[in-house]
């Protein structure tokens, strides 16, 4: 009995070590690898990361780390011809790389002014140095469609791609279609290229290769092609060579609704009387910018008690158009604009209910609606550049057809 305890105690001796071990083999963990940026190993510095604030200037960031003023000065005359100081900005970020002994001393100074571009100022040599480098950047084909669930913003967003690409395809399609019409349910496709720095951080889309949108039952492609090479000036063609950029846009505001549309006979929210509402109402905030659809020269800009600030523009001897309510004007009587550009903000001046800006159109002198006209389209390819622009669109065409099952 004595010799069977004794067995006993001795093989839980042997079990409890063998835990032991095993306890102290999950504790050994491999060493953390070791950060590199900008070229710098940070294992070998004590390293700050900070913006420039308002008041910060590149020597007062350096007196921070106990350099003098001789000291700051002779750096700057030393770095002057690669690196101007007083090129830094508010709200940018810089990284300090310092030394790790007792001293902890001011090395390396990196500036970034944008997401591509940085600056090193290099200060541990008696003769400080300074040089600009890119990051590498690399691209990504992306191809999306499907139909619409949602606005085109938010579509876009599901798919995790930035939001300015819808106002980059709202400008594509501007003559073509009125995004405010897009339902639920309609299709698209998007071939895109995205940018990359160091083949990491997302840098947004770089070029857009081709799409497609359904609209009112009709697809409708865009394609971009450059038809001046020398230029290299690029405009974007339907898939028959037609361009899409017609003699006026589709709307005065992007991303916006229409309230009220053209009509003889119309209860006014404001006089509370019925009239003719020759016009067509886009309700948007205020301070939305508001665009002249043609280009042409301003023929009057003021104000009525009824009409608010407008601007009326003259695009030829048969067209032309007027802005209401607008919060402020941003052109002047004579001057010539271009289609897109910024007239005015909207408001609600003169006998508005709300923040919108009425767009009104004229042909021949009378007052139309806009939304009924036949107007007037651009040109189509014709000869080599056609020839030249079918070869290089038939396979982004494929591409999109396969996309949207079309």
């Amino acid at each position: 009995m004595k010799k069977a305890f004794v067995i006993i105690i001795v093989l839980f001796s042997i079990f409890s070590c063998n835990k032991t071990a095993e306890k102290v083999e999950t504790k050994i963990s491999k060493p953390k690898s070791k950060k590199i940026e900008f070229g710098f190993n940070y294992a070998d510095f004590n390293v700050l990361h900070d913006t420039i604030k308002k008041g910060d200037s590149f020597g007062s960031i350096f007196q921070s780390q106990n350099i003098g003023d001789k000291k700051v000065y002779d750096i700057v005359e030393q770095v002057k011809d690669s690196f101007d100081v007083r090129t830094i900005r508010y709200n940018k970020p810089y990284t300090i790389l310092r030394s790790k002994n007792k001293t902890n001393n001011l090395e390396v100074f990196i500036y970034q002014p944008d997401a591509l571009t940085y600056y090193v100022i290099d200060v541990r040599d008696s003769i400080a140095k300074a040089y600009k480098k890119i990051k590498p950047v690399t691209f990504k084909r992306k191809i999306i469609g499907g139909v619409l669930k949602s606005s085109l913003s938010e579509t876009l967003g599901n798919e995790s791609v930035e939001t300015a690409l819808a106002s980059r395809i709202t400008k594509v399609f501007s003559w073509s279609i009125d995004f405010f019409k897009l339902k639920k349910g309609d299709r698209y496709g998007l071939i895109f290229t995205e940018r990359f720095i160091n083949g990491k951080v997302y840098d947004g889309v770089e070029e857009l290769e081709a799409a497609f949108f359904e609209y009112k039952g009709k697809i409708i492609y865009a394609f971009p092609f450059e038809k001046d090479t020398i230029s290299g000036k690029v405009e974007y063609y339907d898939d028959e060579g037609k361009t899409l950029k017609n003699f006026f846009l589709k709307t005065p505001i992007k991303f916006s609704r229409i309230t009220s549309r053209f009509t003889m006979n119309r209860f006014h929210p404001v006089q509370h009387t019925w009239k003719a509402h020759k016009g067509t109402d886009y309700a948007a905030p205020t301070g939305t910018p508001i665009s002249t659809t043609a280009s042409g020269v301003v023929e009057a800009t003021g104000y009525t008690a009824g009409n608010g600030n407008f601007v009326k523009v003259k695009h030829n001897g048969t067209y032309s158009t007027q802005y209401l309510h607008m919060s402020r004007i941003l052109v002047k009587r004579g001057q010539r604009v271009t289609q897109g550009q910024k007239i005015g903000l909207v408001g609600s001046t003169g006998l508005a209910s709300g923040p919108h800006v009425c767009y009104r159109f004229w042909k021949n002198g009378i007052q139309v609606d806009a939304l009924r006209l036949n107007l007037p389209t651009g040109e189509s390819l014709t000869g080599n550049d056609r020839n030249r622009f079918l070869k290089q669109m038939e396979p982004l065409k494929r591409e999109l057809d396969s996309i949207g099952n079309l």
